[in-house]
């Protein structure tokens, strides 16, 4: 009550708003809600949160530009325009690609339809709740309850307000405010005021900064978003598991799309057993290359393979020191009779495979069914010779 006392929204200067000459608009480089997206996307870089909430999602771009960030396994996106979560959500499908090469962890998105002074208990426990542009088009009721809501009842361990600084606003032309559905804008000192008072109510602690730059001789006015970042003090957000009054599902859930991931065994199996024949082909084509060079040597003394010289020449790649040790420090492969086998252990040596973290048991169980094993089990088997083997030398 004492936010909606202190800071009641202002109306539009006589409800009109005039059009703005393009050649008098300030224009920013890269525009100014690609810089309010940056400035999120740089304290995911920093903070790697699990969980993000997108209050007032609109269009859903912030959601598209953070789902490519390997440590958010949720994503979900609030907006009170149905119509838009709909006509959006298909943005964030998972592409050919993400199949082709899936995530290491989970992915899960979500749009719910419903207001951002409702509360939801699907939103607690969220590491990083961001509203961007929003409260600006909140009424006097709304914003009155708005704290109780993300502060009180989500608590998040860390939030991020966007909103336009009108100290700003001077350096446009005829405009009283920025966009006809803004309820009120701000200045620094009321919003750091608005910001602090919340902060202090709900044990955050807040810092201030924005983009948008000013253009020379004007750096007075200040950014011209001007946003709070607020921490939570302790660093935790609050749990999913509160009481039975806080399990609430008041939003619509309008779209939802899972990722392919490598924690799905799935997923895991496709890649390992794709990855497992492309390598054993490779290796087995390097049995054939050396042999055909013996042959031309007319090498007299004819000996096995030796696949542990040169590992960084295998598949093209350049290995690390400490992936040349592993690779050469595992079985060789070797020939039974016109079989080529390649040990569990050495395919599991290579990095393409060995990043996928399994050990040899479950490997064996997950290949199984796959492709043809040796009598113990141990070893990757595949004919020595196939039909597709062409060797212009040899016609």
């Amino acid at each position: 009550l004492w936010l909606a006392k202190h800071f009641p929204c202002n109306s539009v200067v006589g409800g009109n708003f005039e059009e703005v000459c393009p050649e008098k608009v300030i224009r920013f480089k890269p525009p100014l809600y690609k810089q309010r997206y940056e400035f999120v996307r740089d304290l995911v870089d920093r903070h790697e949160p699990k969980k993000i909430a997108d209050l007032g999602c609109g269009d859903t771009k912030l959601l598209k530009l953070l789902k490519i960030y390997p440590c958010i396994q949720l994503l979900v996106g609030v907006d009170i325009n149905e119509e838009k979560l709909h006509s959006n959500g298909h943005h964030l499908s998972p592409y050919l690609g993400e199949f082709v090469k899936p995530r290491d962890l989970d992915l899960t998105i979500i749009l719910y339809h419903g207001s951002v002074v409702e509360r939801d208990s699907r939103l607690l426990g969220f590491d990083l709740i961001t509203c961007i542009e929003l409260i600006e088009h909140l009424d006097s009721d709304d914003l009155a309850r708005f704290p109780e809501v993300v502060f009180g009842y989500l608590s998040p361990a860390m939030v991020v307000i966007s909103t336009p600084n009108s100290e700003f606003n001077p350096l446009f032309p005829t405009v009283a405010l920025r966009d006809a559905d803004h309820k009120f804008e701000w200045s620094r000192m009321e919003f750091q005021t608005w910001a602090s008072q919340v902060a202090k109510c709900y044990n955050y602690c807040v810092e201030f900064t924005g983009v948008g730059t000013p253009p020379a001789g004007a750096e007075h006015v200040g950014y011209c978003t001007q946003i709070g970042v607020f921490t939570k003090i302790g660093g935790k957000a609050a749990g999913s598991c509160v009481s039975e009054d806080h399990d609430q599902h008041v939003y619509k859930a309008v779209y939802m799309t899972s990722y392919p991931s490598l924690q799905q065994e799935k997923v895991l199996k496709f890649v390992l057993v794709g990855e497992l024949l492309i390598q054993v082909e490779h290796l087995r084509l390097r049995h054939h290359r050396m042999l055909r060079e013996r042959k031309r040597e007319s090498d007299p003394k004819p000996r096995d393979t030796d696949f542990s010289l040169g590992p960084d020449l295998l598949l093209g790649a350049v290995f690390t020191e400490a992936e040349k040790a592993r690779i050469e420090n595992s079985p060789e492969p070797f020939c039974e009779g016109d079989k080529f086998c390649v040990p569990l252990q050495r395919l599991l040596a290579y990095p393409k495979l060995h990043r996928l973290r399994v050990d040899e048991e479950r490997m064996r169980a997950l290949i199984a069914d796959s492709v043809c094993l040796s009598s113990d089990s141990s070893a990757v088997m595949v004919d020595l010779y196939n039909s597709l083997d062409y060797w212009p030398e040899d016609s």
